[in-house]
């Protein structure tokens, strides 16, 4: 769930040039939604290439490594999208300043940086009790496994001390890769963490697991798409099974942001699994999920409605290339999309003032662009339709989101679920929608990822009230 799913940035491309060096420490304040965030980029050069940490003191986050740094010219661009989050810009030598733009959510914001420090008010970083004090159930690290996969899952089971639990529910994650927690090391935040200790100490067992590929589970996460993260998730129901002391408990799944979907995916054809908690779920067809959700950070972030307007039919347009080319091979995929990319790249910078970006340079902006929707859980996901999987789950549902939720609109995505469960003929279902929340279900003020770092839960009262409360009253 690294800020739900990855967006697009689509780098308007200057040009200057430049023998200065890059390397070494800047420093900069992102002025979003009325919060002065501070951020340090750290540039070093080894001998073929450039590398990069960032660090937001304000959040607690030091060190935080990006995926790539180039530098042509005097353009700078920092794919940091494993943080959800993309830096370009232009480095000026006379003044000794980088130019830049900070890409997160398509929230696009001007960031000016320098060599020197600059002085903000710093928040320290919010104070969440996450750890339990006193455990007052029974927990125990566990392995299994999906064949299909060879990935070999490791977890942990909650279990209520008395050990008489009926039902049980899998804790499914939101995009990227998750350890068991749930965890953004960033925000000093461990949200399944919480579910599970509430939930266990409910009475009601819990069974959460690190994504393939991440801390102790085995299995290459990068090539995965939701569809494996789903047999994953079966995976996980075959063990119950398994286990004498956990076979007779009734199976529940909960799912958050992506995690949302997969539960669907695996009730739609597993009748093991009895109900579903439905976090800040999808209901509508991803690609328009994240046009909404794209247009919503914009306009937090101040954009104007031409803008918003201009950057939504661009993203109607390269998303368009995902539905109608499923098929061809990935090699002949990424020609298609890099022309179209072109094409819009191009379009965009002949209505700024600078026309004479050098065609090596767009070619780069276009390939860093690009190289991140070829993965096959990317092709996999934007073409994703939830309702296929919703209207054929009969199991009772309850699907909660927030009213401040800006990544996954509360109104289309629980109208979506609400209608795709009437046409599964389903009449045990409950759909909240839980005022001021965001999408980590806790009390915001604007909804915007700013906020992560500032707020002081992990997750509201009020929605861990509602879904056990919910579980508990399943016959």
């Amino acid at each position: 769930m690294k800020h739900f799913y990855r967006t697009l940035l689509l780098l308007i491309i200057c040009k200057a040039a430049s023998a200065q060096p890059i390397t070494g420490t800047w420093y900069g304040i992102l002025n979003w939604q009325s919060t002065q965030l501070p951020i340090i980029i750290h540039i070093d050069k080894t001998t073929d290439r450039y590398t990069s940490t960032w660090d937001s003191p304000s959040q607690g986050a030091k060190g935080l490594a990006t995926l790539k740094t180039n530098f042509y010219g005097n353009q700078l661009s920092i794919d940091g999208s494993n943080y959800g989050v993309k830096i370009s810009g232009t480095f000026m030598p006379d003044s000794n300043i980088i130019r830049a733009e900070f890409s997160q959510g398509l929230a696009n914001l001007p960031l000016r940086l320098q060599r020197t420090p600059v002085t903000a008010p710093l928040r320290a970083l919010a104070t969440r009790p996450q750890e339990p004090a006193d455990i007052p159930y029974r927990q125990e690290d566990v392995v299994f496994t999906n064949a299909k996969a060879g990935a070999k899952l490791a977890g942990t089971l909650t279990l209520p001390a008395n050990g008489k639990a009926s039902k049980i529910v899998v804790l499914i994650s939101g995009s990227g890769p998750q350890n068991r927690n749930e965890e953004l090391a960033e925000f000093n935040q461990r949200p399944f963490l919480i579910w599970s200790d509430w939930l266990t100490r409910q009475g009601i067992a819990v069974l959460r697991y690190d994504d393939r590929g991440v801390d102790q589970s085995t299995g290459d996460f990068q090539t995965a798409t939701t569809a494996d993260f789903a047999d994953d998730a079966e995976a996980a129901i075959r063990y119950i099974q398994s286990c004498p002391e956990l076979k007779s408990m009734q199976i529940g799944l909960l799912g958050h942001s992506e995690g949302g979907l997969i539960a669907p995916m695996i009730a739609a054809r597993n009748k093991a699994v009895k109900f579903l908690v439905l976090l800040a779920a999808p209901g509508v067809p991803i690609r328009e999920l994240l046009v909404k959700q794209s247009a919503d950070q914009m306009r937090l972030a101040g954009a104007s409605d031409l803008n918003i307007q201009t950057s939504s039919a661009i993203n109607r347009t390269i998303y368009a290339v995902f539905e109608r080319y499923p098929l061809l091979s990935d090699s002949s995929f990424k020609r298609k999309l890099t022309d179209v990319v072109y094409k819009q790249l191009t379009g965009a910078a002949r209505g700024t003032a600078d026309t004479s970006a050098k065609q090596s340079e767009i070619n780069e902006s276009v390939r860093t662009i690009v190289d991140p929707l070829v993965t096959p859980w990317y092709r996999y996901f934007i073409t994703a339709e939830p309702t296929k999987y919703l209207t054929k789950v009969t199991c009772p549902v309850l699907a909660l989101n927030g009213t401040l939720d800006m990544q996954v609109n509360n109104e289309a995505n629980l109208a979506g679920i609400k209608e795709s469960l009437q046409k599964a003929g389903n009449t045990n279902y409950t759909i909240t929608a839980l005022p001021g929340l965001n999408h980590l279900m806790q009390k915001a003020k604007t909804g915007g990822i700013a906020e992560y770092g500032t707020i002081t839960e992990t997750v509201n009262q009020a929605a861990l009230v509602k879904v056990s409360s919910w579980i508990k009253m399943l016959k």
